[in-house]
């Protein structure tokens, strides 16, 4: 399953791998009776199954899973209600996403697809490069005791090193480490707003106003707050660097 993921990957990081080595979506065969029948090729056949694949490759071997998540809970933390939109959160996300993933989709570029279109390795070394720097920022980001879990559910007792781990142990464990420093950066990003709540119900209930809702009255001090400390900058750009703080 695994290399079927880096054989899309590979693919979609060249659009003009197919039309630079002449490939054919489709092979027209002339009939004994003059007709003509059309074959798909199988590669094209993988490639368009390849691309069932991309939500699941993008939710789980890339940065995208923290950063939407940490978006999401900003956007209830300030209490915005759907402002910004699901549309403009994923939008921002898939970008940072893709800032994140450049030195890794570089590597991937410079030594598995470069050397495989100059011919200088087969498709198998080419896959087994590909798959070199994806693990590489998978395990940075992974927490030991996360593939730890995984191994033992999955029977192996002891991981020499960390390029043993499997793509099948080490994706689960991924993507439960990325959910664990998605919640951790949420929470300490909730702190703040929270005490501005917190104020501002007190403050009503003591001037007897119980029947306003305090987010009418906190929403503005919440966005007041969030515009001065240029908030946006702070939280993509710590969102960024996180991927690269080990």
């Amino acid at each position: 399953m695994h290399k079927l993921i880096i054989i899309f990957i590979v693919c979609i990081l060249t659009p003009d791998v197919f039309a630079q080595s002449g490939l054919p979506a489709i092979t027209v065969e002339n009939n004994a009776d003059g007709g003509q029948s059309y074959s798909l090729s199988l590669q094209v056949l993988a490639l368009m199954t390849g691309l069932t694949l991309l939500p699941g490759i993008l939710l789980t071997m890339t940065s995208f899973t923290r950063i939407i998540i940490v978006l999401a809970i900003l956007r209830q933390a300030l209490g915005t209600a759907q402002t910004p939109s699901n549309q403009i959160l994923l939008g921002l996300a898939l970008f940072i996403t893709f800032f994140v993933m450049t030195p890794v989709l570089t590597e991937v570029y410079e030594g598995s697809v470069t050397p495989y279109m100059s011919e200088e390795i087969d498709a198998q070394a080419a896959i087994n490069n590909a798959v070199v720097p994806i693990k590489e920022f998978m395990i940075a980001q992974t927490r030991e005791t996360d593939i730890a879990l995984f191994a033992d559910l999955s029977g192996i007792e002891t991981i020499d090193k960390p390029e043993d781990v499997s793509l099948s142990i080490l994706l689960p464990a991924f993507i439960t480490s990325e959910l664990k420093t998605a919640f951790q950066i949420g929470f300490i990003l909730f702190i703040p707003f929270l005490i501005i709540d917190l104020v501002v119900a007190s403050v009503l209930m003591s001037m007897g106003m119980m029947m306003l809702s305090p987010l009418i009255i906190s929403l503005p001090f919440k966005l007041m707050l969030f515009v001065l400390v240029d908030g946006w900058s702070l939280v993509l750009g710590m969102l960024a660097s996180s991927f690269y703080i080990i």
